[in-house]
């Protein structure tokens, strides 16, 4: 399975910001682009190879990234003109010469990409999309009779969206269209002859399209470290204790580590894992409680996608990785 990235856009909408720079490679947070995400996730994924179709300013993304970025080795297929995104994933796909993902460069979102292949794998689909329900921008105000009966705050609407990731089979086809949008082309074909499936997946998902998205996800991320399985996030630092989230895919787990100091306590917000430890493998699902005392070797896997929190006493540095299961 090979990586795609739609690299080539102007950003327009996020003017002045990239004038000088690509939209794929505007800051997440310092020294972590939108672009880098990206391609840790096709990493993460277990896909060593991507093509980015670039146009706008696509001698700074080469510059940045070469033909290879943390253990993914990069092509380039470069428009001189903007020609939509059915003729760049047509070029980029003809230069894959294999089934690929594809992805919108503007999306960052927390999507199991590896459960997804594997998904498509499994199916005669021709394409799969990524689905994903939207949060609503505004709070949504409940009726009853002629009264209000309730408000929720920016609920995640019953409708899915197109989540800007795809997986394509090499044999797909394009139809007489010249040039286009895929979306508004080749997948409505593919639906109406019944050869485009679809992946579904609740998470974080936000499509960097405007200057007020870019600071929405900056936001995200301002306490926020993405890592091989998910991501650690800090919700409360003090002197007397610490309290993280993780998100842990399904089909992934922590480095099988040791805390000389740290106290830890773990509680399962959502989803099922499991904790083994030199003893064997402990499983918990929500509401589950599990404490680890210092110096225990452990490690912390899902079997969903899982969020976890960690409360535990103040040590943000105490970890000792005994085994590392991934390329860091």
């Amino acid at each position: 399975m090979i990586g795609i990235i739609l690299c080539g856009g102007a950003g327009k909408r996020l003017r002045p910001l990239t004038d000088e720079v690509p939209k794929t490679m505007l800051e997440l947070k310092d020294g972590y682009t939108i672009l880098d995400k990206q391609l840790l996730d096709f990493a993460n994924a277990g896909i060593g190879r991507a093509i980015l179709l670039t146009g706008y300013l696509s001698e700074k993304i080469e510059k940045r990234y070469g033909r290879s970025y943390r253990g993914v080795k990069i092509d380039y297929n470069v428009e001189k003109e903007p020609l939509g995104t059915l003729n760049a994933i047509r070029q980029g796909m003809k230069k894959a010469k294999d089934d690929a993902v594809v992805r919108n460069g503007d999306i960052v979102t927390d999507l199991n990409l590896k459960r997804m292949i594997k998904h498509f794998g499994s199916t005669d689909f021709l394409a799969t999309m990524f689905i994903t329900r939207m949060r609503s921008p505004y709070g949504i105000v409940e009726l009853e009779g002629d009264r209000i009966r309730s408000f929720r705050e920016k609920p995640l609407l019953e409708q899915h969206i197109n989540g800007g990731v795809y997986c394509l089979s090499r044999d797909m086809p394009y139809g007489d269209f010249e040039g286009g949008e895929i979306e508004k082309t080749v997948f409505p074909m593919l639906a109406d002859s019944a050869k485009l499936g679809y992946y579904k997946e609740d998470g974080f998902w936000i499509a960097v399209d405007t200057v007020k998205d870019l600071e929405e996800v900056r936001k995200e991320y301002s306490n926020r470290t993405d890592k091989p399985w998910g991501y650690e996030k800090i919700l409360v630092s003090t002197e007397k204790y610490l309290t993280k989230e993780l998100y842990i895919k399904e089909g992934y787990g922590t480095s099988y580590h040791l805390h000389r100091k740290k106290d830890e306590t773990l509680y399962v917000m959502s989803g099922s894992i499991y904790v083994e430890f030199k003893g064997g493998k402990e499983y918990h699902g929500r509401n589950d409680t599990i404490r680890i005392k210092p110096n225990t070797p452990h490690t912390i896997a899902a079997l969903e996608n899982s969020i976890v929190h960690e409360v535990s006493t103040p040590h943000l540095d105490d970890t000792t990785r005994i085994k590392d299961f991934y390329v860091r």
